[in-house]
């Protein structure tokens, strides 16, 4: 017997549940694309705005609810279906299969599935009581144990990590957060950021342990370093990084680079009908002029939007700057760039805590970071675009 989903080839099948899954289910929708359009998200919750997971729903400041992105599906006739597990996607007859078994022939594919937290490489790094956060469900489960504990250790100083250990410090929470690293992020943003963001974090209340490797955890809460005094708490959450998802891809013969799916300026993959889009697309950047790695909420939103349109027949293009934001504790940091290497970072101290830091490579504009300083921001952005110069 022929199952709906098997019945004929849906306009558009999405693989994933995310941000850049759902712009490009909407973006179809408003170009015009024809045809039934089914989303398989993996999650359990439909879809839902992940940023607050390690600020304000972390601090029980917003709810499930308020992180919903409305019901935008149902009004544009497209069908979600949670749970559900893509196994294979076969370019040859347009179709994916999921692992309960359900077959969906697609006419056009948006390939939308994310990354995943990395597991801690090391002893007791496995264990179920170390926590990471990227989706709801961990984020709950993070929220509820940070309810019942007194302490926390932090490993990592990504920008989830400073989040997550500002906004538990903030709860009362005894913090400890440790890293590789001797400062946070400096290695992506330099000495001055660095610098400014162990302090802000030591502000709020944070205790920063840097320049020091994980080497196990013990019981799910004692985290074993290397050189340094081991680290006890009511609870750990690894903060150590996000995987592609980019087996599906691979396994069915995309071009695939360092785990993400090769895609040209419009977002076409090497397979015809297959588009991909956010943490898993390795794209060309029109502007760039050279395939980037985007891992940031509002560019996923965009290059889902770039897929869907062009997978209903149009010809967007994506050729904007990256960027993203973030919020640690009481401070807000907007950031710019191509992402991809620099050589040179000044960094302008506006007084009051407000700064602006230009990245330059060669000589030219391929960064910006703000503090209190929008117009920079915005000027940044167009003067990445341009190639300009690095401002003096």
């Amino acid at each position: 017997m022929t199952t709906p989903a098997q019945s004929s080839p849906h306009g558009l099948v999405v693989v994933g549940g995310g941000p850049a899954a759902r712009a490009a289910a909407l973006a179809f929708r408003e170009a015009g694309g024809s045809g039934s359009v089914v989303v398989l998200s993996d999650d359990t919750a439909a879809p839902y705005d992940r940023p607050p997971l390690s600020k304000d729903f972390l601090r029980g400041d917003a709810d499930a609810g308020s992180l919903s992105l409305g019901d935008e599906y149902a009004e544009k006739d497209i069908t979600l279906v949670l749970g559900a597990e893509v196994a294979e996607l076969d370019t040859a007859a347009h179709t994916v299969r999921t692992s309960a078994g359900e077959t969906y022939a697609y006419s056009a594919c948006v390939l939308a599935t994310g990354a995943a937290p990395v597991t801690l490489p090391v002893p007791g790094g496995d264990d179920q009581r170390v926590l990471s956060l990227r989706s709801l469900g961990e984020g709950t489960a993070l929220r509820d144990a940070a309810a019942a504990a007194s302490s926390v250790v932090v490993i990592g100083s990504g920008f989830i990590g400073c989040e997550a250990a500002a906004s538990l410090a903030g709860m009362g929470k005894t913090v400890t957060q440790v890293s590789d690293e001797t400062l946070p992020q400096v290695h992506r943003l330099g000495e001055d950021v660095g610098r400014t963001l162990a302090g802000w974090l030591t502000d709020a209340g944070v205790t920063l342990v840097g320049g020091v490797s994980v080497t196990g955890v013990e019981d799910g809460r004692r985290v074993l370093l290397e050189g340094h005094d081991a680290v006890e708490a009511d609870l750990v959450l690894a903060a150590v990084g996000a995987h592609p998802l980019g087996e599906l891809a691979d396994t069915a013969g995309l071009d695939v680079h360092g785990g993400r799916v090769v895609a040209d300026e419009h977002l076409a993959t090497s397979a015809a009908g297959v588009w991909v889009a956010g943490d898993v697309a390795y794209a060309r950047n029109a502007t760039a002029g050279r395939h980037l790695v985007v891992e940031h909420w509002d560019d996923a939103e965009a290059m889902g939007a770039i897929a869907g349109t062009n997978a209903a027949g149009g010809d967007a293009t994506w050729d904007k700057v990256p960027g993203f934001w973030s919020e640690i504790g009481s401070q807000f940091l907007q950031y710019s760039a191509w992402g991809d290497g620099w050589d040179t970072a000044r960094f302008v101290d506006h007084g009051e805590g407000a700064f602006t830091v230009w990245y330059g490579q060669d000589g030219t504009t391929v960064g910006v970071l703000t503090c209190g300083a929008d117009d920079d921001d915005e000027k940044g952005r167009e003067l990445i675009s341009a190639g300009a110069p690095l401002p003096a």
